[in-house]
């Protein structure tokens, strides 16, 4: 009895500090409210923070329903237009279409820590989207807005060193989702002069990163993840620099989702490093390839291949699992992988070429094939036993894979990916 009461009490609470925010979103949106838009943003920030989960959540439905275009309005702007298209009805057709919570969301931004405010917004409305993807149309307009404030035009790329803020490099050992960083020895030496590190910054949120890349500078294409992140290891001399390998991405900000910031990141930072070191005769990456054990276990489907290549991934899948007794989940484990005979090895190099060079030009594919082939790189190499850490293994049974950044065929690449194709290598295309 005594829960009941205090669930209900704290539903009241909620419901009536939402009354309230929703009466500051009106304000802001009022002539009056916009000259005093400073005030009430803040205002409405402060509710909106202080809003139980539950009622964030009717918070962002009631801007789905009382903050959306009036269906009239629009229809008849849109009528009129049909009829007449000149510049005054298109001008009306626009301004009718557009949600009143874009323009809301405007004037939040307004504020000093307004754009932050607006990411905070979206990375919970994010949360929500599973549950409620009736909110489609509201996050549309906040990835709408965002990407258009987050344009690489308004960001500073920076590199990261040992000399930078404690602060900042506390966020880069916190924020680094590709190969952890075990403590201040670890980051030390992925700053050392063989190493670079960049991220994007923007002039709204000038002390949070909003993304970054981990650079290896060495001799030669990397076929291993181990060497590159050993604490314990000697720095190269400059002499040895030949090949700037990109082996890690990680995003900062999880209410930028979806913005672009990493293929432009990439670029950016490869011309930097051709200005500094033009001794560099690559750029590379040495990625993983998370979803390559999962797709193997549900069958390798990849629909749509010529009849003789349907037939040579059927065969690959049919050797190796043979070669582990149908049981998959054996390849998770390094005894396995190292104790596999030349034919499941083959076979395994043969699943991994079709996943990547046919599986990710699907929307389903591999995110990370998905991201590098639509910036423009091409499929290099494949590397078993590349990185046996358990993540690794559990994902994709240790393989790793080199992506090439060709700087004079990114766009060319591009455009073959945008079309179905994969851009890759002969040594790739000979397994397929």
């Amino acid at each position: 009895m005594l829960d009941e009461i205090k669930s209900a009490a704290r539903n009241l609470n909620g419901a009536r500090q939402l009354r309230g925010l929703l009466i500051d979103c009106r304000r802001l949106l009022s002539e009056r409210g916009e000259a005093n838009s400073v005030a009430i943003a803040r205002d409405l920030v402060a509710r909106f923070r202080a809003l139980p989960d539950e009622a964030q959540g009717s918070f962002f439905e009631r801007l789905s329903r009382d903050f959306s275009p009036d269906p009239k309005a629009v229809l008849a702007n849109a009528q009129a237009y049909a009829e007449r298209p000149d510049a005054a009805n298109l001008q009306r057709l626009t301004q009718s279409a557009e949600p009143p919570r874009q323009e809301l969301l405007r004037r939040i931004n307004r504020t000093p820590g307004g754009t932050a405010s607006i990411v905070a917004m979206r990375r919970a409305l994010l949360q929500r989207m599973r549950e409620q993807p009736e909110l489609q149309a509201v996050e549309a307009d906040f990835l709408h807005l965002l990407s258009s404030w987050f344009n690489p035009g308004f960001l500073r790329l920076e590199r990261v060193d040992w000399n930078s803020p404690a602060q900042l490099l506390e966020q880069i050992i916190r924020h680094e989702a590709v190969h952890q960083i075990d403590g201040w020895d670890d980051l030390r030496r992925r700053l050392q002069p063989d190493r670079r590190c960049f991220a994007f910054f923007h002039p709204q949120l000038p002390r949070e990163p909003l993304i970054f890349v981990e650079v290896a500078l060495l001799p030669a294409m990397p076929g291993a993840i181990a060497p590159l992140i050993d604490k314990a290891s000697e720095p190269l001399p400059p002499a040895q620099f030949k090949v700037a390998a990109f082996y890690s991405i990680s995003n900062c900000q999880p209410g930028l989702k979806g913005v672009s910031l990493g293929n432009f990141l990439i670029k950016r930072v490869a011309e930097e490093l051709q200005r500094e070191l033009p001794q560099l005769k690559a750029f590379c990456t040495l990625s993983p390839m998370p979803g390559f054990a999962r797709w193997v276990r549900a069958g390798a489907p990849c629909e749509g291949l010529p009849k003789a290549r349907a037939q040579r991934l059927a065969e690959a899948h049919a050797a190796l699992r043979d070669a582990v007794g149908g049981e998959f989940d054996r390849l998770a484990q390094t005894g396995t992988l190292r104790g596999l005979g030349e034919p499941a090895s083959q076979a395994l190099l043969r699943l991994a070429a079709y996943y990547l060079g046919c599986h990710a030009a699907r929307p389903d594919g591999d995110p990370v094939a998905r991201f590098h082939l639509d910036n423009g790189a091409r499929l290099e190499r494949l590397n078993p036993l590349a990185d046996l850490s358990e993540k690794g293994r559990r994902q994709s049974w240790g393989m790793m894979v080199n992506y090439l950044y060709d700087l004079g065929r990114i766009e060319p690449h591009h455009e073959k990916f945008v079309h179905g194709e994969v851009a890759q290598s002969r040594l790739l295309t000979s397994l397929l």
